[in-house]
């Protein structure tokens, strides 16, 4: 695919006047910029402008009007260039969901420099690696996550350190349950005394600069950064508010982190680009999403399956006023959306509030790739077959190719997803091997397998074997393999998924001991809960020997046999 050739030109327009011809009514065919293509920055400027006193974040009772993150993150970036700040430089958001977030980003990409989003559940080896990898020089951190960035801090290029806590930001009268508070406090928060500075005077931004750095992992190796700029988040933002129906300023509920890059898009940028209002949680609470979304009016929320299941055993739902809630968006990972689950949702919620899948992406594409709006009549986006991501939202192309030749395949024909987006990373950072493989004229190889129907609608069937996914989060094997092999006593390591009734999947990795060493896998499991994120934490299975190919790799597709209950049983 290394030039659309006549072939693709001619399957392209072929699928897309299906798709014009499928698209709902209400459903729009084009993107728009209500305030034109200007940097994310620059809508946060117009909003407080000409709508300051309007509410942009909401946390547990504290409303931050426009203008005042608009101010916030102005004294942000004029702190940033007062600790040696430049445009170009990488900066850490080491935070769980908090406006200290929001402010961060909004300051660091006035200035110029690029975010870099850190997963705060990260342990020394993951953390170690994504801050030197980026070159990470400043961070902002909670007091409670301190002590292991000051455990890496000698291996990396950290020369800053800016401390804040939840309770910077919490307020003294709240309205929701508040998030249990770690033991103690670390060290005193220099968060406001940090921000008590004159305000940044910043230059317009550059759409098509380096805005951040999202990381991902990677079927080889350790995560990878994906630079976005943000002509890329402006055109997510104004295609996933179009897939929302969104259409005025409304408020949505966010408590899915804003780490992920679907957290960003739904909690951070969707909002600002709109003029909306984000009510923001700190973590997934029933009691405060339930009491949230009646006294808020939230109109759009996002969520696992199983995070509806709960809500609809909460006692008093069925007394909880849900009428603003016209957009509850699912995602599907231990727990299916099914024709059952909608049922229950609507009973209780009302007839306006369908609930229906988000929409296929992922980091790579700044995610919102799709859009099954409009497909819930007679359920037909969950009895066809799974899963139904709909239409590609306007402006993004999505093929499926042969995973060999790379030719675009007939409708109904299984094969790679490969997709082209105004939204896709420009490349991995400092990492020319990984974005060679994965990039091709523009079109980003995604390793995943998928079908379009008649329509035009797309139908994910399945992820890459080498992805595992728990609760939602991206467990590379590669990864775990790499840490893994950093124990002691470990000679190789082979990891693939095992389903998992409450998880949706559990990584399962097969260690063959180092011949000299003594190895028991309930230490090396603790070795793993020391040193990688919980949800990545695989279960041990010592091995005498691992399969190997002809080629001497390790065989895989052995090693899912063994965690298959039906197939050959694991010699341990």
């Amino acid at each position: 695919m290394t030039a659309d050739s006549d072939e693709t030109i001619r399957h392209l327009t072929e699928l897309r006047e299906r798709q014009d011809s499928a698209r709902p009514p209400g459903v729009a065919a084009e993107v728009e910029y209500p305030l034109g293509e200007i940097a994310i920055t620059e809508h946060l400027r117009h909003w407080a402008r000409h709508a300051g006193q309007r509410t942009a974040i909401v946390f547990y009772g504290d409303e931050i009007s426009y203008a005042r993150l608009d101010e916030l993150s102005d004294r942000f970036a004029h702190w940033l260039d007062s600790v040696g700040v430049h445009r170009g430089d990488r900066v850490g958001v080491h935070l769980t969901n908090c406006p200290q977030f929001v402010v961060a980003m909004m300051g660091i990409l006035k200035l110029g420099a690029v975010h870099v989003p850190i997963n705060p559940l990260f342990r020394e080896h993951e953390l170690r690696h994504e801050l030197r990898d980026a070159g990470v020089e400043v961070v902002v951190t909670l007091d409670s996550l301190t002590p292991v960035v000051e455990a890496v801090r000698a291996d990396t290029c950290l020369r800053e350190v800016l401390v804040t806590s939840l309770e910077d930001a919490l307020p003294r009268e709240p309205t929701l349950p508040l998030p249990p508070l770690p033991d103690g406090r670390l060290q005193r928060s220099g968060w406001w005394q940090a921000l008590d500075r004159p305000r940044w005077q910043h230059p317009v931004a550059e759409l098509d600069a380096l805005a951040a750095l999202n990381y991902t992992g990677g079927t080889t190796g350790m995560p990878k950064g994906c630079e976005h700029t943000q002509r890329g988040m402006l055109y997510t933002a104004a295609t996933m508010a179009a897939a929302q129906g969104v259409e005025h300023p409304s408020t949505s509920l966010t408590y899915v982190p804003i780490f992920w890059i679907a957290g960003e898009d739904g909690g951070v940028l969707v909002p600002i680009v709109t003029g909306g209002t984000c009510v923001l949680l700190n973590r997934w609470d029933p009691r405060a999403v339930l009491t949230a979304l009646e006294h808020y009016r939230v109109g759009t929320l996002l969520g696992l399956v199983d995070d509806y299941l709960e809500l609809l055993d909460q006692p008093d739902i069925g007394t909880t006023d849900l009428s603003a809630l016209d957009a509850p968006l699912a995602m599907s990972v231990a727990r299916k959306l099914t024709p059952g689950v909608r049922r229950r949702w609507q009973e209780v919620a009302g007839d306006h509030s369908v609930l229906r899948e988000a929409a296929y992406g992922m980091t790579e594409t700044h995610t919102g790739d799709t859009s099954p709006r409009g497909f819930q009549d007679e359920d037909r986006d969950l009895r066809s077959e799974p899963v139904f991501c709909g239409l590609p939202v306007p402006g993004t192309d999505i093929m499926v190719v042969s995973p060999e030749t790379a030719r675009p395949l007939p409708l109904g024909e299984h094969g790679e997803i490969v997709v082209r987006s105004p939204s896709l990373l420009r490349r991995y950072w400092a990492d020319p091997a990984a974005t060679a493989e994965a990039l091709d004229n523009g079109w980003l190889r995604t390793g995943d397998v998928g079908v379009f129907d008649e329509q035009g609608c797309l139908h994910y069937l399945g992820r890459n074997k080498e992805m595992i996914k728990v609760n939602g989060m991206s467990v590379f094997p590669a990864e775990v393999e790499t840490l893994l092999g950093r124990a002691e006593g470990v000679a190789a390591v082979g990891v693939v998924p095992r389903e998992d009734p409450n998880t949706g999947q559990v990584p399962v990795a097969f260690v063959q001991p180092d011949p000299e060493a003594t190895l028991e896998a309930e230490l090396l499991r603790t070795w793993a809960r020391e040193n990688m994120a919980p949800y990545k934490v695989p279960v041990i299975r010592l091995v005498e020997e691992l399969p190997t190919t002809a080629t001497g790799k390790i065989a895989k597709a052995e090693l899912f046999r063994w965690v298959n209950p039906e197939g050959q049983a694991c010699p341990t």
